[in-house]
C-alpha cells in the first residue's frame, strides 16, 4: 500500500523507512508537521502483525503528537518512530544504537524519547549515537523517565472530568478501571489509590498486574471484562483503538480518561461517546504530561515549571474543551482538534504570508 493513499496519511511532511541488515532493525519514522518547531515524539517497539499495521500506528501517533504539542502550548511539531519487533526478545544494544544513528541522520528534524517497549535505558543507549534524544537521566541527575508526569497529568484530568461530569470535588470513594498497568498505568493507580479511589485493573502481561495488586492493592479484572466493569471512570492506559462502535455500547463508566494514544478507533467514535452521554477526555490532551516533561528536559527547565504547565492544561484547557463541547453540542474530540488546528495551522499561514 502506498503511504500517500493510506487511510491514516494526513499530509505528513516526511515518512522514513529504514532497515539495518546487520542489527535487524526495521524502523519507520513519521514527521507529521513542524510548523511550531522540530518534531518530538517517542519511539515505540512492538511486534506488529504486518507492515501496514506499523505504518498505520506511526502515522496516527505522529499526527497525535502535532495536536498534543499545539493544544498544550508547546513550540513543537509532531513526530513518532516505531521499531518492528518484540522488545522482550529482539531488542539489543546494537539495534538501539542503529536506531540512534537513524534519528541522527535527520539532523534535528525529529527528536525521540521512550514509548511502549522502549525504556529510559534504551533511549540512553540511542543517545550514544545522537544528541536528538531526550527522556533519560543525564549527567548531574537531570531528566529521567517521563512516565510519572504522564500519569500525573491523567490524574489531574480525571479530577477535572469528575468535577464536570459528576459534580464530584473529591476522588475519594470513586471507582476507576485501568486497562494496562505498565509504567504509566501503575503510577496512575498509585496516585488514585492514595487519593482514596477504589482501583480495578487489567493487563495482558500478568507480571504487571501482579505487581499492581501486591504493591497497591488494586482489584484484578480479566482483560476481556475491564471495559464492562461498573465504575465512574474507565482509564485506557495500554494500546490504542479500544473505543469502537461495539465497545462503546459495553462501557461501564460515564467518563473515559486515560493515557493511551489514539483511543478512538475512528473519528465517528468520538461522536458515539458524546451521543451516549459519556464524557471523553481527549487522549492527547490528558496524556500530554510526558511530552511536556521531555520538552522541558530537552530545552531546559526545572520540575516545578513542568508541573505548573501540566496543571494549567488540566485546570484551563480541559474545562474549556468541556464547556465548548456542551455549548456547541459537539464531541470533545472534535473541539480539541479544532483548538489544536487553530494554533498549528495559524503558524503555517503566518509562514506562507511571510514567504
Amino acid at each position: 500500500m502506498s503511504v500517500f493513499t493510506h487511510l491514516d496519511y494526513d499530509d505528513h511532511e516526511k515518512v522514513v523507512f529504514h532497515r539495518d541488515a546487520t542489527t535487524g532493525l526495521q524502523a519507520i519514522i513519521a514527521i507529521h508537521n513542524t510548523n511550531l518547531g522540530c518534531a518530538l515524539g517517542g519511539c515505540r517497539m512492538w511486534p506488529y502483525a504486518s507492515e501496514d499495521e506499523a505504518i498505520a500506528d506511526v502515522l496516527r501517533l505522529s499526527r497525535g503528537m502535532t495536536y498534543k504539542a499545539a493544544i498544550t502550548g508547546l513550540n513543537l511539531g509532531g513526530g513518532k518512530a516505531v521499531i518492528i519487533g518484540d522488545p522482550h526478545r529482539e531488542k539489543t544494544s546494537d539495534l538501539l544504537r542503529a536506531m540512534g544513528r537513524l534519528v541522527n541522520s535527520l539532523q534535528g528534524e525529529y527528536v525521540t524519547a521512550e514509548d511502549v517497549g522502549i525504556g529510559e535505558e534504551d533511549v540512553a543507549t540511542m543517545a550514544t549515537e545522537t544528541s536528538f534524544v531526550t527522556g533519560f537521566t543525564r549527567q548531574g541527575g537531570m531528566g529521567g523517565d517521563p512516565s510519572p508526569y504522564t500519569a500525573y497529568g491523567v490524574f489531574r484530568g480525571i479530577e477535572q472530568a469528575a468535577r464536570f461530569q459528576l459534580g464530584w470535588d473529591t476522588l475519594s470513594g470513586m471507582r476507576v478501571t485501568i486497562q494496562g498497568v505498565g509504567k504509566v498505568g501503575y503510577e496512575l493507580a498509585r496516585l488514585l489509590s492514595e487519593a482514596g479511589v477504589r482501583v480495578y485493573a487489567a493487563d495482558i502481561f500478568s507480571d504487571n498486574l501482579k505487581r499492581a495488586v501486591a504493591d497497591l492493592g488494586v482489584i484484578p479484572v480479566a482483560p476481556e471484562d475491564i471495559l464492562r466493569q461498573s465504575a465512574e471512570v474507565f482509564s485506557p492506559c495500554a494500546m490504542g483503538a479500544v473505543l469502537n462502535e461495539q465497545s462503546i455500547r459495553e462501557l461501564g463508566a460515564p467518563i473515559v480518561a486515560g493515557s493511551a494514544n489514539n483511543q478512538l478507533a475512528t473519528e465517528e467514535d468520538g461522536l458515539r461517546l458524546a451521543s451516549s452521554g459519556v464524557l471523553y477526555v481527549p487522549d492527547y490532551v490528558i496524556n500530554s504530561g510526558g511530552l511536556i516533561e521531555v520538552y522541558y528536559q530537552y530545552f531546559g527547565a526545572d520540575r516545578q515549571e513542568v508541573l505548573r504547565h501540566i496543571d494549567r492544561v488540566a485546570a484551563e484547557t480541559l474545562p474549556e474543551i468541556f464547556r465548548l463541547a456542551t455549548l456547541e453540542h459537539a464531541a470533545t474530540s472534535v473541539i480539541a482538534d479544532q483548538l489544536a488546528r487553530e494554533r498549528f495551522m495559524t503558524r503555517s499561514l503566518a509562514h506562507t504570508d511571510a514567504a
